[in-house]
């Protein structure tokens, strides 16, 4: 376990992925812990080095008594983190300690995303209320209402692993950081935030509904850009796709004006070196602007995108292809798949799911040339 100590706190902090790869600060909202961001761990692995800290309060983090602030919160993630400059998304309270972030360390932080939070919220006498029952009663005085906060529904999707988390956290700790929410008023901050944002919320989060807290941030952090994600508070948890294509879109580099060249790094990455290396040996004068068609739309444009990952694109094509009977393409995409990360397992339950919806013959034929595939990789 990764501990730093922050003005005396210790502070718990989860490190993974590449060094090589820029480097993502996850900060999680009030009342969870790290385990919040795990619906999009194996997406953003693919792009970044994460960091995950429990705040101070909160998860294996120390939860000293006494009243905390949102600088102080702040303090504790820049002392989790050891590069010069990152990227940052926070959501709830993690939003909050994120614009704190970004206008007082602009310097370090590339780009922000502010989700289902609120540069002040509309009544600071809840916390108080919160903080007060938690210290004298226990978490499990104020769970109900705070779930109904957090989802939509209560058996929404994470809510038990949720509910478990919050029951947990120390008391302590979090009227601690109660007491940081109902004294923050980042209002008169928004103006000088000069880091590219995003802005994430929706008018379904009870909480932070988009009117009177996302659109504040939006219209008053300069150029702020917007994202609506249908949820309630918890909308990576609800809404984990669009979450999480939000964030990749927006935390990504801009796709290249010419994307042939990014195209070319996919096609070798899902269809391996001699296949590509074959291809652009056999490339004519006459199929010369085929080619780039294919590797900068096909591979550059779509394979590329953040959405889905390769691994669930190739299933697609080995579907589809099954279906068109474009059987060329469907024995190179399970010859290569099977070199690579695809599993004979998977590529069974596609072919069934094409038995039944394109038709026993496609997969008949499927099955045929894919086992015939199998057996020369097992060779």
């Amino acid at each position: 376990m990764a501990f730093c100590i922050s003005r005396g706190c210790r502070i718990y902090y989860r490190l993974e992925g590449s060094p090589d790869k820029p480097l993502l600060v996850l900060a999680h909202a009030l009342g969870t812990d790290h385990g919040l961001w795990e619906p999009q761990m194996s997406a953003l692995l693919r792009y970044f080095q994460v960091l995950r800290p429990d705040l101070r309060g909160h998860g294996a983090s120390d939860a000293p008594a006494g009243d905390y602030t949102i600088a102080q919160l702040a303090e504790d993630v820049l002392a989790t983190v050891s590069r010069e400059h990152f990227r940052y998304c926070g959501l709830s309270l993690g939003g909050m300690i994120g614009q704190w972030l970004a206008a007082r360390h602009p310097v370090r932080i590339e780009r922000i995303v502010l989700a289902n939070t609120s540069a002040r919220v509309a009544d600071p006498s809840l916390f108080e209320a919160r903080r007060t029952t938690a210290l004298k009663e226990g978490m499990a005085a104020i769970a109900p209402a705070v779930m109904q906060r957090f989802f939509s529904k209560p058996s929404g999707r994470g809510a038990d692993s949720i509910r478990t988390t919050f029951l947990n956290t120390d008391p302590i700790g979090y009227a601690g950081c109660c007491a940081a929410i109902r004294d923050m008023d980042h209002r008169p901050l928004l103006p000088s935030i000069t880091v590219p944002t995003l802005v994430v919320g929706s008018d379904r989060d009870v909480s932070t509904p988009w009117t009177g807290h996302g659109e504040v941030l939006a219209s008053q952090i300069p150029g702020a850009r917007i994202a609506k994600v249908a949820a309630a508070h918890l909308s990576n948890l609800e809404r984990p796709a669009a979450f999480t294509s939000a964030l990749l879109h927006f935390l990504l580099p801009d796709p290249p004006a010419e994307p042939l060249q990014a195209g070319f790094a996919a096609r070798r990455s899902v269809l391996g070196d001699a296949h590509v290396d074959r291809a652009v040996a056999n490339t004519t004068e006459f199929t010369r602007e085929f080619q780039d068609l294919i590797t900068g739309y096909a591979w550059g444009t779509i394979w590329t995108r953040p959405g889905l990952d390769p691994g669930a694109r190739r299933l697609l094509a080995l579907a589809m292809t099954a279906s068109l009977g474009r059987w060329e393409e469907f024995r190179l995409h399970v010859r290569t798949g099977l070199a690579a990360e695809l599993e004979t397992e998977d590529l069974k339950e596609v072919l069934l799911q094409v038995a039944i919806y394109a038709g026993v013959p496609a997969a008949n034929s499927a099955f045929q040339i894919a086992a015939e595939e199998v057996e020369k990789a097992v060779v």
